[in-house]
């Protein structure tokens, strides 16, 4: 199917937003909590998983745009050990970036939560070992990921050839391999965060309880962590939920040769990494102030040149 110019050069524009969005949101995230470590010399549990999710979601973006350019581009040459390459980066962004917003699902849960479960206080005063252990158990899944096969190793599939019908090919190995991967490697730490989220629900639920019956307000600072917590959440949750189906997409897109369905597919992948990390600039207080004074000063200072270019004195 050959996808309509009008529609594909929206497409496009809509892909190179995401892609700007999404690498100034991550990077906002990397430079705010660098500039905070060398000013303080030390990072909070919280700023570090919020540090390392974003810079492993930059790469996956990345890989995404490049895998985008490789598709819809003049990158034929794109094959053998380049594709192996940019397959396992995929694959790896991923695995990470999605372990990473599960220890802040985490986090939160054990932070926030109230709870008298022997088990979950044991737990909560051990937080940071807890999201250490974690996310060195995740390695446990590296040599998994390293050893499967690559469409570079199995040309006999193909022919061998660089032609069309070869890079269409070999594009849909590419994605069934990330699905894969995402299917099999993502089970436990999706699990771990939809888990995080239903227990956090239910300490709302029962601080709102204590509130009623106590005759106070659900203004309190409590309902309102509560609350900050399930919106970055519930947003993971359904934001990666569609970057699985939209992979899907692609993948079905590939095999029947439809660029329209793929493309949507790529659009619906960067809503996920680009998206949910706005919202946790939004849901962090200390990146909400910075991003709200850097918006305020370059508001004050594009006032400025205008007041100047209108009275024709250049600003300092």
């Amino acid at each position: 199917m050959i996808m309509e110019p009008v529609i594909h050069i929206f497409a496009t524009i809509l892909i190179h937003v995401e892609f700007i969005f999404g690498n100034l949101s991550n990077g906002f995230i990397v430079l705010s909590n660098f500039l905070n470590w060398v000013v303080k010399q030390k990072l909070s549990t919280i700023d570090k998983i919020l540090l390392t999710l974003a810079i492993s979601r930059i790469t996956l973006i990345w890989e995404m745009y490049v895998f985008f350019k490789i598709v819809y581009g003049s990158s034929s040459f794109v094959f053998g050990m380049k594709l192996q390459i940019l397959c396992f980066a995929w694959i790896l962004s991923s695995h990470f970036s999605l372990w990473f917003a599960t220890a802040l699902s985490i986090f939160y849960l054990l932070r926030i939560a109230n709870c008298s479960w022997q088990i979950f206080l044991y737990l909560k005063w051990r937080l940071k070992q807890v999201i250490v252990g974690m996310l060195l158990a995740s390695l446990v899944f590296l040599p998994g990921i390293l050893m499967q096969r690559t469409p570079e190793e199995r040309p006999y599939q193909y022919g061998g050839n660089t032609s069309e019908n070869s890079m269409e090919t070999d594009l849909a190995m590419f994605t069934e391999l990330i699905l894969f991967n995402m299917t099999i490697f993502s089970v436990i730490p999706f699990s771990l965060a939809l888990i995080s989220f239903l227990l956090l629900i239910f300490s709302l639920w029962k601080h709102l309880q204590k509130m009623k019956l106590s005759s106070r307000g659900h203004g309190d600072p409590s309902t309102k962590a509560h609350t900050n917590a399930l919106r970055i959440m519930v947003s993971f949750l359904l934001l990666y939920t569609s970057y699985f189906l939209s992979l899907l997409i692609s993948w079905i897109a590939q095999k029947h040769h439809s660029k329209l369905f793929d493309i949507i597919g790529t659009i619906a992948e960067l809503m996920y990494p680009s998206a949910h990390s706005f919202i946790l600039i939004l849901g962090n207080s200390k990146l909400k102030q910075t991003s709200l004074w850097i918006l305020s000063h370059l508001k004050c200072r594009l006032k400025g040149e205008n007041i100047a270019t209108t009275s024709g004195k250049p600003i300092n």
